[in-house]
């Protein structure tokens, strides 16, 4: 659905984007995730054909952004971090004036605006005016919007923004419900959002794409943990004997007890090998499970190490 090849954008002496490179599959949930100033809007804004980039190509279904960019505008639903919604309007007349910019046939527009109301649960807000919508329901008017004319991708730049906790998790399942039948593109800065709705994400730093995964691929670790019931001698000496131990570092457990936290090359199960070890050893312990990661780890991981 997206393919997104060594695409590159500056504004002025600042380079927002540098090669990146991605695709998108039909039916997937895929977060753009990175902190401010990452480069997420500066994508989205080429994909949607409001900027153009300085050099790469982007394709929405096949079709060059660039070279094509009504044909492919007509195939997405986009809904901005601002959407741009007329207060003056009741919700029903704004979504008739959409309706018409899309070019939806006379014919279809009323059940266009029906399934969309429905499936945004805005019916009982569309004789209302948009300016007297709580934030929540106004960003339900411009999901309303973005799926009107049943795009194949749905773009949103952080959807959730300003919301209150309450508002957040009814954006998060109308979201799950939209992308049963389109693909979604989403821009986040924030990690639960992600692994509320994703089962990929793509991580942006400095305008690089720094890691594109699944989120269990990102969870998977060679590492090891082991926790001992009481400290021992020189263990760390015996530890690094074993065969794809990189390094390790001590560490106190939550509840006080000496651990290590032992690195391990790819494709490497050190589990195995330090429950014998302890075995041979008379050591105590308590714990020895593979260290799991979760995305906050992963992220401070990619933004500390440049």
């Amino acid at each position: 659905m997206i393919e997104v090849s060594n695409l590159g954008k500056s504004y002025g002496r600042v380079q927002a984007l540098r090669n990146v490179e991605f695709e998108i599959e039909q039916g997937e949930i895929v977060g753009l995730l990175g902190p401010n100033g990452a480069g997420k809007t500066t994508i989205i804004k080429i994909l949607t054909g409001y900027l153009q980039p300085d050099e790469g190509t982007a394709r929405v279904n096949g079709l060059d952004v660039t070279k094509n960019r009504l044909e492919t505008q007509a195939q997405i639903g986009y809904l901005p971090e601002n959407a741009p919604l007329y207060k003056e309007l009741s919700t029903q007349e704004y979504l008739k004036m959409i309706a018409d910019l899309r070019m939806i046939p006379p014919e279809e527009r009323l059940r266009c605006i029906s399934e969309a109301a429905r499936a945004t649960q805005i019916e009982d807000q569309l004789t209302r005016p948009i300016g007297h919508l709580s934030k929540g329901y106004r960003q339900r008017v411009g999901l309303a919007q973005a799926i009107l004319s049943r795009p194949k991708l749905l773009i949103f730049d952080e959807p959730t923004v300003g919301l209150d906790p309450t508002q957040i998790v009814e954006i998060r399942r109308l979201i799950k419900r939209l992308a049963e039948r389109s693909t979604v593109l989403f821009s986040t800065h924030i990690l639960s959002e992600v692994e509320a709705l994703c089962d990929r994400v793509i991580i942006l730093m400095n305008g690089e794409v720094r890691a594109d995964a699944r989120l269990s691929e990102l969870a998977t670790s060679p590492n090891a943990v082991l926790t001992l019931q009481a400290p021992v001698k020189n263990i760390q000496r015996q530890l690094n004997r074993i065969d794809g131990v990189e390094s390790v570092q001590k560490f106190e457990s939550s509840d006080g007890y000496p651990s290590y936290r032992i690195a391990a090359s790819p494709e490497t199960d050190l589990c195995p090998a330090l429950y014998q070890l302890s075995r041979e050893q008379g050591w105590s312990a308590r714990e020895i499970k593979r260290d799991a990661r979760t995305l906050e780890s992963v992220f401070n991981e990619l933004a500390t190490s440049g």
